[in-house]
């Protein structure tokens, strides 16, 4: 089996050294296997897994997630209905944000119309009087 060094990995999915770094100081990524020499030597399964990390955080997904959805990936009892189910949940959470989203343009939409008089009353109510020693 082949392997590659962190800059190799960094350079074949475009992540920064630093960050894979981090990925494995959270726990996000497992650490790797260390050479004879202590360099650390990493497997194709690690570009799997860090393209699934930056397709996932492109999604949305928080790291603290993801690394949940990877340890649930990595466990051998996974089974494909559990994550579809995951899938499904998630499908859930963003038509509740688009919908949260939906509501909060159509409050600022309607600030928009609020007569001129009103909006200098409400800036001015944010003013306060600075009053001389």
């Amino acid at each position: 089996m082949q392997t590659m060094t962190r800059g190799q990995l960094a350079k074949k999915t475009g992540v920064s050294m630093a960050t894979l770094r981090y990925y494995e100081d959270s726990g996000i990524l497992p650490a790797p296997h260390r050479s004879s020499n202590g360099y650390r030597e990493y497997t194709e399964d690690y570009l799997v897994k860090v393209k699934f990390i930056k397709g996932a955080q492109t999604l949305g997904y928080s790291l603290k997630a993801i690394k949940e959805t990877l340890e649930l990936l990595s466990n051998e009892d996974m089974e494909k209905e559990t994550l579809k189910t995951l899938v499904r949940e998630r499908i859930t959470d963003i038509q509740q944000h688009i919908e949260h989203l939906e509501q909060m343009q159509k409050q600022l939409a309607g600030l928009l119309l609020v007569p001129e008089d009103e909006i200098d009353s409400y800036i001015q109510s944010f003013r306060v009087e600075k009053k001389e020693p």
